[in-house]
């Protein structure tokens, strides 16, 4: 089988897998998400290097909802210095310095992401969270987890600070083809997305069964569609800066 087609067949067998086992915490994750929006409140998404994908992943995007809010920093991107991206990360902190400039509070939810859960800035933001009251959602490799030490000066991983704890159930290290003794093709990305959108849907779901309408963002490039999205542009974009 070539690579290609053996990549593809493992991601295909990793969100089977997520669906077997990771079903109750997705519905907890959903529900806790209605919660929040039925309350008026935000969803926050956090994560740094590659991680910080996951986080816009379902902001301002066609099928989408509207009240989503990722923290996006440029020193913990890649897009600036991928390198120092990964220093910035084991910052004590700096997530507590992020998070006490935002308005989140206790009607929100935020969504942390992290593969290997390690990092000083995913535990720190977790646990400014629970001291808070602000329900928290992880999306990490207990695989990855379970196998080395915490960053942080707590010596807990993330898994260990999240309210919900959803397994992305990648391997250690993340890449999942060995070729020639290097070990290529990670899945934390297709999976946390897979996992994220899942959540969103059980989430519109919910909602609908309660009689509340999701606010959810239409295709930009549909033009009878136009004004709703310039709608929720307008609506969210005073709590939602860089809407």
């Amino acid at each position: 089988m070539k690579k290609s087609y053996e990549y593809l067949e493992n991601a295909i067998a990793l969100l089977k897998k997520i669906e077997e086992t990771q079903s109750d915490a997705i519905e907890a994750a959903a529900q806790a998400n209605a919660k929040t929006l039925e309350a008026g409140g935000l969803i926050y998404t956090f994560g740094t290097g590659h991680s910080h994908i996951l986080a816009e992943e379902v902001f301002y995007r066609a099928g989408g909802f509207a009240p989503v809010y990722p923290i996006l920093d440029d020193a913990l991107m890649l897009h600036t210095n991928a390198s120092r991206s990964s220093q910035f990360e084991r910052i004590e902190g700096y997530a507590k310095t992020l998070l006490n400039a935002l308005p989140i509070n206790s009607k929100d939810i935020i969504y942390i992401f992290s593969n290997s859960g390690r990092n000083t800035m995913p535990v720190e933001a977790a646990m400014w969270a629970g001291e808070r009251g602000i329900t928290s959602v992880c999306i990490t490799n207990l695989n990855h987890s379970r196998s080395c030490s915490s960053r942080h000066p707590s010596g807990k991983m993330l898994y260990e600070v999240s309210d919900i704890v959803i397994d992305n159930c990648g391997i250690t290290g993340d890449a999942a083809l060995d070729i020639d003794g290097m070990m290529v093709g990670p899945t934390s990305t297709v999976t946390g997305a897979a996992i994220l959108h899942a959540i969103m849907c059980r989430t519109a779901e919910i909602l609908g069964e309660k009689g509340v309408k999701a606010e959810i963002f239409p295709s930009g490039n549909i033009d009878t569609q136009k004004e709703l999205g310039e709608y929720y542009v307008k609506k969210y974009s005073p709590v939602i800066r860089i809407l």
